[in-house]
């Protein structure tokens, strides 16, 4: 709402049990590590925490960090026409885009790893539409056309 102040990702984080604030805390680690421009704010509606990337002389929303009752997802708004030759990201049905990694309490952070990932989804977000979509639809047709 207008006038208010932001909600700071802390206040988010502060609703969810410690082992998923302190994979939420590190992903945001690797976001900043990865992308120091990167703008963080909460968006309340969602739950989560969205990053932009500064495109010229606007800004991308490229990315995400959600966390849940049973674990945090690290999201990607055109995750499934990003590089991803590790096969990290994953999706499902109905899902045409956005892809995420979902990390459970002991699971391994591969941080060199989830910040290639993140300046990626930064390079797709900044991306012309049209190559966005022409990513988008290879990755579709599938390892045939690559």
């Amino acid at each position: 709402m207008a006038g208010m102040d932001p909600m700071p990702p802390e206040a988010l984080l502060a609703d969810c049990s410690e082992p998923m604030r302190a994979i939420a805390e590190q992903l945001r680690l690797v976001v900043r590590q990865a992308l120091p421009d990167a703008i963080e704010r909460v968006r309340t509606g969602w739950r989560i925490i969205g990053y932009d990337v500064p495109v010229g002389r606007r800004t991308a929303y490229f990315a995400w960090i959600w966390p849940q009752v049973e674990h945090v997802h690290l999201g990607f708004v055109h995750g499934v026409a990003m590089d991803d030759p590790e096969r990290r990201l994953r999706g499902q049905a109905g899902v045409k885009l956005a892809r995420w990694i979902t990390l459970v309490p002991g699971d391994p952070i591969d941080e060199p790893a989830l910040e290639a990932l993140v300046r990626e989804g930064a390079r797709v977000a900044g991306l012309p539409r049209p190559e966005r979509l022409w990513r988008a639809l290879d990755a579709e047709a599938g390892p045939a056309r690559r």
